[in-house]
């Protein structure tokens, strides 16, 4: 029976494009799920359309929609976390990007936001009529719920990702089927551990017991944490995560985790999106260790704090010497999104024995000048990510520090402790000009 209607809902991509009207908000899914053939349909009609507005987010490579000569004319691009294309389409002007507080993107979408079209990428049709979001059931439910029309884009390379109820999409909500032309999902590079990575790894790893629960961010320094928790001998980890990455798998694999002493979920390890290698992508089709969980579960503050031992590891940008740590952007320039990091850092202070750690080199190089990520405040116009009151643990190279309850001179002096050598004095005066620095405490 539901072949019959996914024969009679299958359609040509171009068909399926024609849906869209002028003016008319769309909707493309999440990171590795936005669509391609359709994509490319919807670019074909642009000289019909104007004032399109699209959504997406993590985009791994360029919509059709945006690469068309004076694309700014017929579309615009709303993105809710900046990956270098997105960057692009901004500084391009076909686009802007969506503050959010990421655990509360569904309902952003429930209660405050439309959508007349939403198309997607998903796995194949189960035997059931169902069609599994694979690696973003992140906030697409709720994307679908609000949708007058939904447009799949089948591909088989995409895995099925089993978890929770709002995971995969059943047929009978589904206006038209496209079956594209199966692109190979775009990998993420496993990132390049630097040598301050690593002594940031090892600062953690001491904070680290066995069964904790853990969330890694992206990038070298969780890279080098996965890294040194492989040659530890820390044992029955379990994962509460928003990211999904081959650090996770290849501890899994390992046999660094098991969840086994996790309060909930026992056994499995949770997770709302995932980004890596094409091993990444085979290891989580249909695998029952995985659970796939949407964003409103896997980061609600509420959920986190059921769990204990929680050891969220994120980056920054910079930090000041209030505490403040921006996260994602540079000055006004956006350069990732506000993503989970607040969630995740207030969530794991709320678990028992839980704690967030802030990981940043203590430099960076600008235009062949080096340059300290901790600073006296924040760039003008750069946004607060993780406002000083939630902040737990900062990490450099040169030390941690826990920020909890700390008056602002206590910060400044922990701050500065850590910052690279080079820029501590001046560190110091500019603490002293602002009145949160003691004149009888020396570094």
């Amino acid at each position: 029976m539901v072949y019959e209607e996914y024969r009679q809902k299958l359609v040509s991509a171009e068909k399926a494009a024609r849906v869209v009207k002028s003016g008319e908000w769309v909707d493309y899914g999440f990171g590795l799920g936005h669509p391609v053939a359709t994509d490319v349909a919807l670019a074909a009609r642009a000289e019909e359309l104007t004032g399109v507005r699209v959504r997406g987010g993590i985009t791994m490579w360029m919509p059709a929609i945006c690469s068309i000569p004076e694309a700014s004319k017929h579309f615009s691009w709303n993105t809710w976390h900046c990956s270098a294309i997105d960057r692009r389409i901004i500084e391009a002007g076909c686009g802007c990007y969506s503050p959010m507080r990421y655990s509360e993107l569904p309902r952003y979408y429930r209660q405050n936001l439309h959508v007349d079209t939403a198309i997607f990428q998903v796995a194949p049709m189960d035997e059931e009529g169902y069609f599994n979001f694979g690696t973003q059931c992140s906030h697409l439910m709720a994307v679908c719920d609000r949708a007058r029309n939904i447009i799949v884009e089948v591909n088989e390379l995409m895995p099925c990702c089993i978890g929770g109820p709002e995971q995969r999409i059943h047929l009978s909500r589904v206006r038209y089927v496209v079956e594209g032309d199966n692109p190979p999902l775009t990998e993420l590079p496993r990132s390049a551990v630097t040598d301050a990575d690593r002594k940031v790894a090892e600062l953690i790893m001491g904070e680290i017991g066995d069964g904790a629960s853990l969330q890694l961010g992206i990038g070298g320094m969780p890279a080098a944490v996965g890294m040194l928790i492989g040659e530890s001998g820390l044992a029955d980890l379990g994962v509460h995560t928003e990211l999904y990455t081959d650090a996770f798998m290849d501890l899994a694999l390992s046999g660094k985790i098991n969840g086994s002493r996790k309060n909930i979920d026992r056994g499995r390890q949770v997770l709302t999106f995932a980004l890596g290698t094409r091993n990444l992508y085979e290891y989580m089709h249909n695998n029952p260790e995985l659970l796939s969980r949407s964003v409103e579960y896997t980061n609600d503050a509420r959920t986190l704090a059921m769990l204990d031992n929680v050891v969220s590891i994120n980056g920054a940008l910079e930090i000041d010497l209030f505490g403040q740590a921006s996260s994602e952007s540079c000055g006004t320039r956006q350069i990732s999104g506000s993503g989970g990091q607040l969630d995740f850092v207030a969530g794991a202070y709320l678990s028992k024995g839980g704690k967030s750690f802030i990981c940043l080199s203590s430099t960076y190089q600008k235009s062949g000048k080096t340059t300290s990520r901790i600073v006296p405040t924040l760039a003008c116009g750069s946004n607060v990510t993780a406002p000083r009151s939630t902040v737990h643990w900062v990490v450099t190279e040169f030390g941690k520090v826990n920020l909890k309850g700390l008056s602002t001179w206590e910060r400044a002096e922990a701050l500065i402790s850590i910052a690279h050598p080079d820029f501590r004095e001046d560190l110091v005066q500019a603490a002293a000009e602002m009145k949160i620095w003691r004149s009888s405490i020396r570094i």
